[in-house]
C-alpha cells in the first residue's frame, strides 16, 4: 500500500520549479476564498484539473474521491439548514461552499503529487522562509503517511491475534479501535526519538549556512506558468472589484452568485 502522494513522472508540471508550483497553489487558494460564484469556481476548478492532467496526478484524486464526495454531501445538507433556506438558493449556497473546499483540496493534492518533499523544503527556503520552518513543514508532510502506515500495521497485528474489529455497528467498531491509539502513540514517540537523535548526530542547525544538492532555477516554463497564473488571478480580481463588470456577471449567472 503506497501511502505517499508524490507520483514520479516526467511531465511539464513536474519539471516546474517548486517556487512556481507553490505560487500557483497559493493563487488557487486565494481564488477559491475570494469568490462566491459557482461559475467562477467551476472555471478555476477546471484549470486546476487541467494542470493535474498535464502532471498526470489525477490518479491520486481517485484515492480521495470518498472524502471529496463526503464534503460535498455534508455541505449540501448542513448549509441550507444553517441558512434556514430549504430552497434552491440554500442548496446552491451549499454547493458553492462544497466547491470552494473541494477546490482547495484538489489544488493541494495536485501540488503534493507533482512536487517532491525535498523540493518543497528547498523552495520555501529560496522564498526566504527560515530553514527550520521549511524543514518542519516538509517533515510534517512526510510523517503523515508514516502515521497512517503505523496505525495500519498495528491494526493488522491485532487482527492476527484474534481481535475482532469488523463486526458490530459503527459505534461498536469505533469503540474497539480506541485501545489501538495507545500502541500507535507509543510507536510514534519512539520514532520521533530516533528521528531527533538522527538530526542531532548530523549536526542539524549547527551552521546557518547550508548547502543543497538541488539546483533550483526559474526557466521559461516557470515564467510562462507564473504569467498565466497571475493573468487569470488579475482578470478575476478585476471582475470582482469592477462594479459594472461584476453586476453584469451576476445578472448573466443569477443562479450561482452570492
Amino acid at each position: 500500500m503506497d501511502l505517499f502522494l508524490y507520483l514520479d513522472r516526467d511531465t511539464p508540471i513536474h519539471r516546474l520549479d517548486p517556487r512556481t508550483k507553490i505560487l500557483l497553489t497559493l493563487l488557487s487558494f486565494a481564488m477559491a476564498l475570494m469568490f462566491r460564484d459557482i461559475p467562477v469556481l467551476l472555471v478555476v476548478t477546471a484549470l486546476v484539473l487541467l494542470v493535474g492532467s498535464l502532471g498526470r496526478a489525477l490518479p491520486n484524486l481517485g484515492r480521495i474521491r470518498g472524502v471529496l464526495i463526503m464534503i460535498a454531501l455534508f455541505c449540501l445538507t448542513i448549509w441550507p439548514l444553517a441558512r434556514g433556506e430549504l430552497s434552491l438558493s440554500g442548496v446552491l449556497y451549499g454547493a458553492m461552499v462544497a466547491l470552494k473546499t473541494d477546490l482547495m483540496i484538489v489544488a493541494g493534492m495536485v501540488f503534493l503529487s507533482t512536487t517532491k518533499i525535498e523540493e518543497i523544503a528547498e523552495g520555501l527556503v529560496r522564498l526566504h522562509l527560515p530553514y527550520r520552518g521549511a524543514f518542519a513543514f516538509a517533515t510534517a508532510i512526510r510523517l503523515v503517511p508514516m502515521i497512517v502506515e503505523t496505525s495500519h500495521t498495528i491494526i493488522q497485528a491485532q487482527k492476527s491475534r484474534g481481535l475482532d474489529l469488523d463486526s458490530g455497528n459503527f459505534l461498536e467498531r469505533i469503540r474497539r479501535h480506541v485501545p489501538l491509539v495507545i500502541p500507535t502513540l507509543v510507536s510514534l514517540i519512539r520514532s520521533t526519538n530516533v528521528f531527533s537523535m538522527a538530526l542531532e548526530s548530523k549536526g542539524f542547525g549547527y551552521s546557518p549556512k547550508r548547502t543543497t544538492l538541488l539546483d533550483l532555477r526559474l526557466g521559461r516554463g516557470d515564467c510562462a506558468a507564473i504569467v498565466l497564473g497571475l493573468g487569470v488571478f488579475a482578470a478575476l480580481l478585476v471582475l470582482k472589484l469592477a462594479p459594472g463588470a461584476y453586476a453584469a456577471w451576476a445578472a448573466f449567472f443569477p443562479w450561482g452568485s452570492f
